[in-house]
């Protein structure tokens, strides 16, 4: 317990002497993740890789990109601090929560049920009323938006101690962990639950002493972090939608020349498509898995999806206007446009892949 703890003193000791020695001059940018540097178990790192590559080569090396996973740089609150400042570090990537805290209009992707599949998803979140949105954030925070990522996979999946949960009722009377965050609580709570909002730290021992009876997170956390050895049950309902967005300094944007920041925004899309794709495989991977590693496991169908969706809404809506403040017609544009989108895309498809042909005219 007494190396642990001067371990961590250590660490906490280092950070101030890490963030001084990240580059700070305008052509040189510095990433922060809380996520590893791996290649296989999450797709930010990989995306952010392919990222410094395109950079560094389209600037001949005149800018340089350093990433920094794992948290080595703080947490994510503390490192969007400092991408403000634009000094020390120039670019983070940051989930729901912490993002909220800087961008209230970020809370929207809390948002139950908000898609249904990933092609959905992605046109949306790399669509332009979204780009639009997530503009303001210049202005607010003095950090420039480049994307989201989908954190996990997106969708997440229950796992529980007590039964296979195939229908709204079998949420009734059950404890599940929520991350500290309002909205996933007045959601949990509208499907019949409790909910006992707990930090990723407390997760598993909560499982363990009964202090909760189960937790939802994407599949592929559900299996990197064993979940199975504490719950029994797992179902893919895709009530939540985890992300993460993708911010810049805009003091460090704006002293690159007009060449350098295009560079910058083309090289970060192409990194979030990599991303998509990569989280999308892992994603369906971890259900794989979860399905040989858990007692049982169950694909919610999307009637079930549909009706709980109608419970959880109204309720979610009713707290992010009434407690957190959104304004209730932009809710309900948020809203909209996520149903169009997903409207669009199928009658995109069917139209491309799906309509009679004739054949050519010649």
């Amino acid at each position: 317990m007494i190396t642990k703890t001067l371990s961590r003193i250590a660490l906490l000791a280092a950070l101030p002497l890490a963030m001084a020695a990240v580059p700070a001059q305008a052509n040189e940018m510095a990433i922060a993740t809380i996520l590893p540097e791996n290649m296989s178990n999450n797709s930010i790192y990989p995306a952010l890789i392919r990222f410094k590559d395109l950079v560094e080569s389209r600037t001949d090396g005149e800018v340089t990109v350093n990433i920094f996973g794992n948290s080595q740089l703080g947490s994510e609150v503390d490192t969007a601090k400092e991408v403000q400042g634009g000094r020390t570090l120039q670019s983070t990537i940051i989930t729901t929560g912490a993002m909220s805290s800087y961008y209230d209009d970020y809370q929207l992707m809390t948002a139950p049920f908000i898609f249904d599949n990933w092609r959905q998803a992605w046109a949306f979140l790399d669509g332009k009323w979204f780009a639009d949105l997530m503009s303001g954030t210049v202005e607010e925070t003095n950090m420039r938006y480049l994307g989201t990522f989908d954190d996990g996979g997106g969708f997440v999946a229950f796992t529980n101690n007590e039964h296979l949960i195939k229908t709204v009722e079998d949420l009734e009377g059950l404890n599940i962990r929520t991350e500290e965050n309002p909205g996933h609580v007045a959601i949990m709570k509208a499907l019949g639950a409790s909910a006992t909002p707990l930090p990723w730290g407390e997760v598993i021992t909560a499982l363990e002493t009964g202090l909760a009876d189960g937790q939802f997170n994407a599949t592929v956390l559900n299996t990197t972090f064993n979940f199975h050895e504490v719950t029994d049950y797992t179902t893919l309902t895709g009530h939540v939608y985890n992300s993460a967005a993708w911010l810049i300094s805009e003091n460090w944007y704006q002293n690159l020349t007009d060449e350098q920041q295009e560079v910058i925004v083309t090289s970060a899309r192409e990194a979030i498509a990599i991303g998509h794709g990569m989280s999308a495989a892992l994603a369906t991977a971890g259900w794989l898995e979860s399905c040989e590693t858990f007692k049982d496991c169950y694909l919610m169908p999307a009637e079930e999806r549909e009706r709980m969706a109608e419970i959880a809404r109204p309720a979610w809506k009713k707290w992010i206007v009434n407690d957190f403040g959104i304004d209730a017609e932009k809710v309900d544009a948020f809203l909209a446009e996520v149903k169009r989108v997903g409207e669009e895309v199928k009658e995109s498809d069917m139209a491309k892949y799906g309509a009679e042909h004739t054949g050519s005219d010649n």
